[in-house]
């Protein structure tokens, strides 16, 4: 069994929505997050055990973020707007998996 503590980090979640504002108020009324951040293309939302990404599909994927080490050794690094650094790769399945720089 592996320990906990050696485990993985899921950094966020994203699916998309075609409006971001009226996404954020229905996730907003249905349950408890705080908005982290928002603009017209997308939103993170902070709940207690993950962060959630609102996303507009023509900006970004659907896809799930792990915040990992060197995560340059999965390709070239893009810095997004909030100053992370990542890189996106698909699984066998054809899922978009965002590999977020822990640096």
């Amino acid at each position: 069994m592996t320990n906990k503590s050696s485990l993985d980090e899921i950094d966020h979640i994203a699916i998309t929505v075609k409006n971001i504002k009226e996404a954020v108020n229905w996730y907003c009324e249905h349950f408890k997050c705080n908005v982290n951040y928002q603009d017209e293309t997308w939103a993170y939302l902070d709940f207690s055990n993950i962060r959630l990404a609102l996303v507009i599909a023509s900006q970004h994927p659907s896809h799930i973020a792990f915040s990992v080490e060197n995560a340059s050794k999965y390709g070239v690094l893009t810095t997004h707007r909030d100053g992370t650094k990542s890189v996106y790769v698909t699984d066998p399945a054809g899922n978009a998996v965002e590999m977020v720089d822990k640096g």
